[in-house]
């Protein structure tokens, strides 16, 4: 590290951030361990990195108020909104129900693929027909990143460079406190995100 340069080094048990990594240092941010970047679990094969998921991190945080606003949103009782990641083996520890049903997941699965960015009919129909729109935004943006990625360093360290990434994005641009996938508002500065993000639902 160079002498001259302010260490910004925030912790939060195991949760810590590099604010400003110089070369050959390791990236850990804030709101995940190098663990969770690394579970392919975690890796939704459509893009939408499970992540950065309100339902998991509601999930992992053991977090009820949070997986009842998050439920309400999605219309799922705050017990039934959990989930450890979308690509768990068979018989996964907690799976989200709109992720068992996932027509995009079991695609992926049926191909022998881990992800869309494989499949040279990305994006076919259901990425474009997908429930949400905020969602095919997402998916648009991040399998070609994924791609690229996985083209650059490998399949293995490319997926999870390509994690990184992803919950690089999910930061507050003003406090860099950790945010989730669609989150409108940063719950510690109260900035409005939602622009600087994936837009609203």
């Amino acid at each position: 590290m160079n002498a001259d340069r302010t260490d910004y080094r925030l912790s939060d048990g195991e949760r810590n951030m590099l604010l400003f990594p110089q070369e050959g240092e390791t990236t850990v941010m804030e709101g995940w361990t190098e663990e969770e970047i690394k579970d392919k679990n975690l890796m939704a094969p459509c893009g939408l990195y499970c992540g950065a998921c309100g339902v998991y991190i509601a999930t992992r945080d053991n977090n009820e108020k949070f997986k009842e606003v998050i439920g309400n949103l999605y219309g799922t009782k705050a017990e039934d909104t959990e989930c450890y990641g979308c690509m768990q083996s068979e018989p996964p520890k907690k799976l989200y129900g709109y992720c068992t049903m996932c027509a995009i997941r079991n695609c992926v699965r049926g191909k022998g693929y881990y992800s869309c960015h494989q499949c040279d009919q990305w994006p076919c129909n259901m990425i474009e027909n997908f429930g949400l729109a905020t969602g095919v935004r997402v998916m648009k943006r991040t399998i070609p990143l994924w791609r690229a990625k996985v083209a650059e360093l490998g399949d293995d360290d490319g997926s999870v460079e390509w994690a990184r990434a992803e919950l690089n994005r999910y930061h507050c641009p003003v406090c860099k406190k950790s945010l989730f996938r669609g989150a409108k508002r940063c719950r510690t500065c109260k900035e409005d995100v939602a622009k600087v993000l994936d837009g609203t639902l």
